[in-house]
């Protein structure tokens, strides 16, 4: 389990699934590869999984997570996250809000909460939320109906909640410079890890460069 005096450093470089960017290649051996590069936590994110084959894709994660203790989180699924014992789970704006999450996973398990506004992220820290994500910073293929969230918004945030952040959403080793002076605890990488071919390479220049 997490200690959540930790959660600033292991939000550091946060590595969220999607099994369509790896076009085929093999799954599990993609993350652990991340994973042994130094990614900091996963977060089990299948958005067009069924619920049987997320759960089993979260039970397989979850033995992965534990080998090299690395936080594990699921998002939405609630369900799934106690089925498999994750660390966690990170709710959206549209999802199940905070304080219902909370008295289902218990007052250990670690809630994530996308925002993208400071009345949100404000509510989110009332609500309980551990940490929480901002975005989505950059336009991304991953999510084509999310709105931009602008750099002096972030700024504002990460300034006045005083509670872990991690940043997402179109964020690649080319705009890296230029986020770290917004002194978030961390960044959320989809596909500017999972596209490449040597995951565990690039993850290594992800470290470097952060």
């Amino acid at each position: 389990m997490i200690n959540k005096n930790e959660l600033k450093n292991v939000l550091k470089l946060y590595l969220v699934t999607d099994s369509q960017i790896l076009e085929g290649r093999d799954f599990y051996k993609s993350i652990e590869d991340a994973i042994k590069a130094g990614v900091t936590m996963v977060q089990l994110r299948e958005k067009n999984a069924l619920g049987k084959e997320f759960l089993e894709k979260a039970k397989k994660l979850r033995e992965i997570t534990r080998k090299y203790n690395i936080p594990l989180i699921i998002n939405d699924r609630v369900d799934i996250a106690m089925l498999c014992d994750a660390d966690g789970v990170h709710v959206g704006q549209s999802d199940i809000d905070a304080p219902s999450v909370r008295r289902l996973i218990g007052r250990d398990k670690i809630i994530g909460v996308s925002t993208r506004t400071i009345e949100e992220a404000n509510l989110a820290k009332k609500e309980g939320a551990d940490y929480i994500g901002i975005g989505t910073i950059f336009s991304t293929s991953t999510k084509l109906d999310a709105k931009l969230v602008q750099l002096n918004t972030v700024e504002e945030i990460i300034k006045k909640i005083d509670i872990p952040t991690v940043l997402i959403g179109g964020i690649d080793l080319k705009k890296i410079d230029k986020l770290k002076k917004l002194n978030s605890s961390g960044y959320a990488i989809i596909s500017a890890i999972l596209k490449e071919n040597d995951i565990y390479h690039e993850v290594k220049k992800w470290i470097s460069s952060i």
